[in-house]
């Protein structure tokens, strides 16, 4: 039999049809274009994956905030969206004398938040986090799966640090992503420096860019990377990290940014040791941009074969046969109580070949028989095809726990 060619590698591999086929996510005409429902195998990688993010950024030194998906048009008037964006906003919804819109970006509420509380040079760097949703007005021809959708949850974060700070802050935010990538065995494909380009959709202020631009070049120091007019924020240059899928497609998965625009706008400060105030700098950051665009990226990388701290079933036990049900049933429980994410497969749904091919994504596969479970024992599979063979349940569960809570590459290292 030939090889697939590359065109139907890339076919099989579209998260658009693996999302379906895997139960991960759908979308319904009656909800609308680009925007997708999360299945409940999809909605645990969410959740990890989320999870996995805030947990990074607490021991990061971040402190996370919510703030309302709703704004008024005054507010992005301000951060400079209205005159900008606008074009990518929904339009706006009359509230009696009033205009509010669906938000496009998370940063003008992060500096309200900032400006409602007065801060010292002591507190920086002040780092502010969210996993919140935000919302673009896409055209229905560019909307696809979970890549390019209309409502989005970012995982943003804002530092408001001095200008001394801004440097090994974005470094710093670099070095998160860089962690996050290996934690979710995801390739970087090169690093862009994102510059402004012709025309009037970028903020009017040469210094401005000229500042922010020479400060991201420290940041890339050591870094290879290539620079490109024409892809920066309209307030300010980022660093891009930049992905490919099976197709060869490049995309934009996370940023970092530094802006002096929009602590100007909103006019904040803090207080200096010199007792004056002063304009604290403000770093963009996301380690894995939108959940939606991420989860969509794992989805081809892994082609559904999550890491196994990320697979929406970690653990399925499988009894032979009806007799062995309750053992495995306890097997199940002992799991859950570890905290694993484990599922029964029972006689009923066919015959025990059939379940362990509707369980060849799970990481781990536990067959238990009449000679296992006089012994307490399991007959172990993994999802590399690899048969450890007959292993006590305790240390099955020992060392799925530890391959989970370590995010281990490695499904079965040596004792």
């Amino acid at each position: 039999m030939a090889s697939p060619s590359h065109r139907e590698e890339t076919a099989m591999s579209d998260h658009r049809r693996l999302g379906r086929e895997l139960d991960l996510f759908d979308t319904d005409p009656l909800m609308g274009a680009g925007l997708p429902y999360w299945l409940p195998d999809g909605a645990v990688v969410r959740h990890t994956l989320e999870e996995y993010v805030r947990e990074a950024e607490r021991v990061g030194g971040y402190r996370h905030v919510y703030s309302p998906v709703l704004g008024k048009r005054e507010l992005y008037e301000i951060s400079g969206h209205w005159d900008h964006y606008s074009e990518d906003m929904f339009p706006p919804m009359e509230l009696g004398s009033e205009q509010v819109v669906l938000r496009p970006s998370l940063c003008p509420h992060h500096a309200l938040i900032y400006r409602s509380r007065s801060h010292s040079y002591r507190e920086l760097p002040f780092r502010m986090a969210e996993l919140g949703g935000m919302y673009r007005s896409e055209l229905s021809g560019v909307l696809g799966g979970l890549t390019r959708v209309r409502a989005i949850q970012l995982n943003d974060a804002h530092i408001f640090c001095t200008l001394e700070q801004a440097v090994d802050e974005a470094r710093a935010a670099l070095d998160l992503i860089r962690r996050a990538y290996a934690d979710l065995g995801i390739r970087a494909a090169r690093y862009r420096l994102s510059l402004p380009g012709e025309g009037n959709k970028y903020v009017a202020d040469p210094d401005l860019w000229k500042r922010a631009t020479a400060l991201l070049e420290q940041v890339l120091d050591g870094i290879e990377y290539e620079a490109v007019e024409g892809e920066a924020a309209f307030y300010g240059p980022k660093i891009d990290v930049q992905i490919t899928d099976r197709a060869g497609r490049e995309s934009t998965l996370s940023t970092v940014q530094i802006d002096f625009h929009q602590p100007e706008r909103f006019d904040l400060h803090y207080i200096g040791a010199d007792g004056a105030k002063h304009r604290p700098v403000m770093v963009h950051r996301s380690i894995i941009g939108s959940v939606e665009r991420a989860v969509a990226h794992l989805i081809e990388e892994h082609g559904g074969a999550f890491p196994a701290w990320l697979a929406p079933v970690q653990l399925v036990v499988l009894p032979v046969s009806e007799e062995q049900y309750a053992q495995a049933d306890q097997v199940v429980r002992r799991a859950l109580g570890l905290g694993l994410r484990a599922e029964l497969a029972g006689p009923e749904h066919g015959t025990l070949g059939a379940r362990i091919r509707a369980a060849r994504l799970a990481p781990y596969v536990a067959v238990i028989g009449a000679r296992e479970a006089d012994g307490d024992l399991t007959a172990v599979r993994l999802r590399d095809g690899r048969k450890p063979g007959a292993v006590p349940v305790e240390e099955l569960l020992h060392r799925v726990r530890s391959v989970v809570e370590t995010r281990g590459a490695e499904l079965w290292a040596a004792a």
